[in-house]
């Protein structure tokens, strides 16, 4: 079942269910893909949104919570928190599984033994094919860091 279908699926349950909430939430990811679709029209009208695009777009809200919790959390607003975890959750159903630390360590190498990087010049190659593999598995903003200093 495509990602968007899911979510569709999951927001009908949600009204089923009468879970405010994880509605607020799900419609927050419908309205996201549709401005995607909207930004993405050319001229004949017809553009689609595919899997990839949504990950990416999930990956962003999760991104975006994660950093208005720390915000909360350092303005002492718990309650705020706890409303954006409550998000992130719904919204991590939809994302692959995380790699932990030793995953990420085994994807880099790999990635780095496929294109033949010898130089911190190949960095954009190796993270092409990172995000090729393991899009919405990691941290991207992480995995730079560790890609340059395997480089280095």
């Amino acid at each position: 079942m495509e990602l968007r279908d899911r979510v569709n699926q999951a927001l009908k349950q949600a009204m089923r269910d009468k879970d405010a909430s994880r509605l607020a939430t799900l419609r927050l990811i419908n309205a996201a893909i549709k401005d995607q679709e909207i930004a993405g029209r050319s001229a004949d009208g017809a553009t689609t949104v595919g899997d990839p695009e949504i990950m990416a777009i999930l990956g962003k809200m999760t991104k975006q919570r994660n950093e208005s919790v720390r915000a909360y959390e350092e303005g002492g607003r718990l309650d705020l928190a706890e409303r954006e975890r409550a998000e992130i959750e719904v919204i991590e159903e939809f994302l692959p599984r995380q790699l932990n630390e030793d995953e990420v360590t085994a994807a880099i190498d790999k990635a780095i033994t496929d294109v033949g990087a010898n130089s911190i010049r190949d960095m954009g190659k190796i993270m092409g094919k990172l995000k090729e593999r393991h899009a919405g598995q990691m941290d991207f903003g992480a995995v730079g860091p560790q890609v340059k200093a395997r480089l280095a």
